[in-house]
Order: C-alpha cells, then sequence, then structure tokens
C-alpha cells in the first residue's frame, strides 16, 4: 500500500494490541490528507480529523486562524486569533510579536494546558515559523494543517525523534452526503449534518430582560462550532474568542457545566496576581510551569506547595492561595459565556453556571422546565439564547 492515495495503514487501531488498522474513503476515491512525518495511529487519525473540522468551521464564521488542541476525540481548548496574555507568554516562552495562527494555538493550548500535554493540533492555516517554533517547545503527539511554509517540515520533523505526527490535508475536501459507521458488525448510515454555524444561527434572539452583547454572541459562535465537534453531553466556557472551560462526555448535563466551571475559574486564577507575576526559572519545561501552577490553585490551604519537578519554583509563592484568596479574585475577574450542545434541563444548571462567571448561556430550547430556567437566568441576571438546536457528538 505504500504510495496508494486510496487507503493508509495506520500503526495500530484503538489500542497497539488491534495490530491491523487502514484507512481509506467510504467512497473509495483518494484520501483528502497525506502523512508527511511519522504514522497515525486511529486515535491520532480520529483527532486529527476531528479538530481539522472545528478549526475550518471556527475560521470561516469569524473570519480569522484557528486552532483546537485535541485529545481523545474532543478539544482540550480551542481559540482563534488574539492576544496572548503575559501569563500565556510566560508559560509557553513566548517574546515579541508572534503571527495570527501562533497565537490561536498559543491561546488554545492555555485554556487547559493539563490537559493539552500529549496532544493533536489542528490549525485552519499553514502553519509558519513562528507557530512551528511553538509547537517544537510543547509536548504533542502531531499536526493537522492545509499546509506548511517553506523550513517548517525540517523544524517539526525533528520533533520526537522524528516520529512526531505531520499531516496535510485538502482545504477543498467536503465529505459526502452520506455518513457511514459500524458498530459491532452493524452498519449505521445517516445524513451529513448540512448546519452552517454562524451569527445567524443566534439570530432567534435573546429571551427574558438582560440581552446578549456582541462579544457574547461571537464567543457563543465558537462555543457552538467547539461543542458541535466535543463529546456529548457536552459545555463550553467561552471569554474573547477561547474556551476557558469545556465539560465533554458526562451523563449529566449539570456535571458538565460543573466541569467547565471549574475549568474556567483555574484559567482565571491562574491569572492571581500572586501567580501571574512568577518569574520561571529558564530551564523549567513548559509542563513543570504549568503544573507548579496548578498546585498552588488547588492545594488545600495549608498544604505544602510541591511545586516543580525538583522542588519549589523560585518566584512563586510558598503556599497555596486560600480559600478567601480565591474567591476574592474571583468573584469580579473574567466573566464568560456557556454554551451547551442541547438544552438544558433542569435550572441546577444556571445555578452552577452563574457560581462560575458565567453571564450569557446559549442552549437549544426545549425542555419541559425550560421556563424554570428562563426564570433561573433572570435570577442571575444572565443573558439567555435559545438557538433551536442540538449538536450532539457521538
Amino acid at each position: 500500500m505504500v504510495g496508494d492515495p486510496t487507503r493508509l495503514r495506520l500503526k495500530y487501531g484503538l489500542n497497539p494490541q488491534q495490530r491491523g488498522a487502514v484507512a481509506e474513503t467510504s467512497g473509495g476515491g483518494p484520501l483528502p490528507l497525506s502523512v508527511l512525518c511519522g504514522t497515525p495511529s486511529v486515535v491520532n487519525l480520529l483527532d486529527a480529523l476531528q479538530g481539522w473540522q472545528l478549526v475550518r468551521e471556527a475560521s470561516r464564521a469569524l473570519g480569522l486562524p484557528a486552532a483546537a488542541s485535541m485529545k481523545h476525540v474532543s478539544p482540550a481548548g480551542a481559540a482563534v486569533a488574539g492576544e496572548v496574555d503575559p501569563v500565556a507568554r510566560a508559560a509557553f516562552r513566548l517574546g515579541g510579536e508572534v503571527s495570527a495562527l501562533a497565537s490561536a494555538y498559543a491561546r488554545a493550548r492555555d485554556c487547559d494546558p493539563r490537559s493539552s500535554y500529549g496532544d493533536l493540533v489542528a490549525l485552519s492555516h499553514p502553519v509558519d515559523r513562528d507557530t512551528a517554533s511553538l509547537l517544537a517547545r510543547v509536548v504533542s503527539d502531531g499536526v493537522i494543517a492545509p499546509d506548511y511554509e517553506p523550513g517548517v517540515l525540517e523544524v517539526l520533523s525533528r520533533k520526537k525523534r522524528g516520529a512526531f505526527l505531520v499531516l496535510r490535508v485538502d482545504p477543498g475536501y467536503e465529505p459526502p452526503a452520506e455518513q457511514v459507521r459500524d458498530v459491532f458488525g452493524i452498519r449505521i448510515t445517516q445524513d451529513a449534518d448540512p448546519l452552517v454555524i454562524g451569527p445567524g444561527v443566534l439570530a432567534r434572539g435573546a429571551e427574558g430582560g438582560t440581552p446578549p452583547t456582541a462579544r457574547q454572541l461571537r464567543d457563543a459562535v465558537l462555543g457552538l462550532v467547539t461543542v458541535r465537534y466535543t463529546q456529548s453531553n457536552s459545555v463550553a466556557c467561552v471569554h474573547d474568542g477561547r474556551t476557558i472551560g469545556i465539560g465533554a462526555g458526562q451523563q449529566s448535563r449539570v456535571d458538565c457545566v460543573r466541569l467547565a466551571g471549574e475549568k474556567a475559574d483555574r484559567w482565571r486564577l491562574r491569572r492571581h496576581p500572586l501567580l501571574a507575576a512568577a518569574r520561571f526559572p529558564a530551564a523549567l519545561s513548559i509542563q513543570d510551569r504549568v503544573n507548579s501552577v496548578l498546585r498552588l490553585i488547588e492545594a488545600e490551604p495549608g498544604a505544602a506547595a510541591e511545586t516543580g519537578a525538583a522542588g519549589p519554583v523560585p518566584g512563586l509563592p510558598a503556599a497555596p492561595l486560600d480559600a478567601s484568596e480565591k474567591s476574592a479574585w474571583l468573584a469580579g475577574h473574567t466573566p464568560c459565556t456557556l454554551v451547551s450542545d442541547a438544552y438544558l434541563p433542569f435550572r441546577d444548571n444556571v445555578d452552577v453556571a452563574a457560581g462560575h462567571g458565567v453571564r450569557c448561556i446559549v442552549e437549544g430550547g426545549g425542555s419541559s422546565r425550560g421556563k424554570e430556567v428562563a426564570a433561573a437566568c433572570e435570577e442571575h441576571s444572565i443573558a439567555l439564547v435559545r438557538t433551536g438546536l442540538r449538536l450532539f457528538c457521538h
């Protein structure tokens, strides 16, 4: 199968003991991607294809380069190009100006940098030198993009001793109108989802007395695209073009809200002045920088601060943030928009969201308790937008 454009032999299936694994198009035509470096496994390929759909759609909807950090077929973070704040710059050792695409990936990786460890990176635009330089510094398994600028492949091919996966995808490829899936020897066929997500899907407008802002509606678009490619049930907390918290694959929707809210709080607390002022030793790895700060956020008051791989990190507080410090910072910092892939069934989702700084909720609507959900939004002064959509991903 070497050189066969219609079939790609994979390293293995979902697990290493599943030795035989091949990828081909359902229609038997040429594959819309090529392997430039490395050998993909099934999980690598699933992450790449899921991520590519997400960033292509987000970029089209918002008119900006987009990036996603994929783990186990769901995004750990997704973002469009924008400002990279000092905390993310310090964590990823970024200095000076960076390209729009590099900013998108830095922002996506910074959403949940612990979960992004060993990610598959999806990028909407050709990879430039700034982005390649960032990829070379983080622990990642591979990247998918429509192209690579001259010299970039040479940089990436040195990563992981040549095992770093580099995929080029045809940006003009459109999948068939039918989706086919085999489960336990049973073939399921369904129409591909024709929905195009953009500002128009929010045209039904707000319900209740608190209207959403233009920024909240823009964040809602990124949130809708993100949950569309996140294992259901799923919700995303979005702030300024980045998903600062994603709750994925939970059987209870309120657990999704709680998980996304806790991740959003960790993102905010990493920006607490006592932590944001840290100056890390040059030799400290990116992941040790991230983990050092998270340990100080998550440790119980009075717990020992075992911050770095080799002990405490100079420049960081010697003890964890206490409950009062956390509460004071979270009370007024960084409101966000929460987007759900389907309706919120009970008001407890709203009550939990309000406790995590959510000021706008976007949900499908249609719950039998929808009036209770709307009333809860009114009580918390949360803008409510109902789309009439369901965006399950399984």
